[in-house]
């Protein structure tokens, strides 16, 4: 890796919402899919119904504007065009 420093995402979900595990799933299959390209997953605990993702303090997901939750293969890709977008994803592509 190189001297610049590792991005960092992160996901703020809603405790009383009781989104902590699809947050720690979502940072699982991102920590896998970024092994190297990632400094930190944060997972960042909030209330009123947020879950959004941010990569190094941009917000590139969030719940209320689109709607929904995220697919994993959406915010794989998001990641990607800001971490590594030369990246290839594999089926999360297709």
């Amino acid at each position: 890796m190189s001297n610049t420093k590792a991005p960092r995402v992160e996901i703020h979900y809603c405790l009383q919402c009781r989104w902590l595990l699809r947050a720690a799933w979502l940072a699982q299959e991102l920590l896998s899919t970024f092994e190297s390209d990632l400094g930190e997953v944060a997972l960042v605990p909030g209330t009123g119904g947020v879950f959004d993702i941010l990569c190094d303090e941009q917000l590139i997901y969030s719940r209320k504007r689109e709607g929904r939750f995220p697919e994993a293969k959406e915010i794989k890709q998001l990641v990607r065009d800001q971490v590594s977008p030369d990246k290839d994803l594999g089926h999360s592509d297709r």
